[in-house]
């Protein structure tokens, strides 16, 4: 499903290039949950951004989907990644005006959906998270553990084939970490999707399929796949 070919990407530091992603190779197969792994700085969140098209590589090939990302125009790669991508992201991105369901709307009136399927959809992502009695609530109404759920009801909404999922555990206690990873078990069972994880976290990522190690811009020898 996802396979990317020596990924280069180099940052200015005042007068310093700093390589954060080193000749980065790997693939992933449809359904896995793979962990990237590895310290602040290491150039993991780099290399989620680069294989989900949110920024590009100097250098490289990524292959989604049979389809090469890095070819498209960025009309074509924002269709793609909208009907494709699902993101969760550490600190939820919730837009506190609006209730839990109006949250996971918006995803859907993003893409243009029509808005008579809208509030069914956005409904069915809520209760396959575990949040049919919260849906009203706004997200200081919620729990932090709460607010993630509706964070993964949005990334899912649009039934995507492939969840990006940036620290998702990092702002919750052990706990509800926990269950957090517990949930995305359970997506990628019963909905058959494909998550990519990146943590700092060894516990959390032990819940993936398959654990893939960085440090300074490139995997650990032996841990790229």
């Amino acid at each position: 499903m996802i396979e990317a070919h020596q990924l280069v990407k180099t940052y200015k530091n005042g007068e310093i290039n700093v390589k954060a992603l080193d000749h980065v190779s790997l693939s992933v197969e449809k359904r896995e949950i793979v962990s990237i792994l590895g310290p602040s700085g290491c150039g993991k969140s780099t290399l989620l951004n680069c294989l989900s098209a949110i920024d590009n590589p100097d250098e490289g090939k990524i292959m989604i989907n049979n389809q090469n990302i890095l070819e498209m125009n960025d009309k074509k790669v924002t269709k793609f990644r909208a009907e494709n991508m699902g993101f969760i992201f550490q600190f939820y991105n919730l837009i506190p005006v609006l209730n839990a369901l109006e949250n996971v709307e918006l995803a859907l009136l993003a893409q243009n959906s029509k808005i008579k399927d809208t509030k069914t959809k956005a409904e069915n992502a809520l209760k396959k998270v575990g949040l049919n009695d919260r849906m009203k609530h706004f997200p200081h109404q919620l729990s932090g553990g709460e607010r993630q759920r509706v964070a993964i009801a949005r990334a899912i909404v649009h039934n995507p084939s492939i969840i990006w999922a940036d620290e998702p555990t990092g702002a919750l206690d052990t706990k509800t970490g926990n269950k957090i990873m517990d949930l995305i078990l359970e997506l990628n069972q019963s909905e058959s999707m494909t998550f990519v994880i990146v943590t700092h976290d060894d516990r959390i990522a032990t819940f993936s399929n398959r654990i893939l190690k960085m440090d300074s811009g490139r995997f650990i020898k032996g841990e790229s796949q």
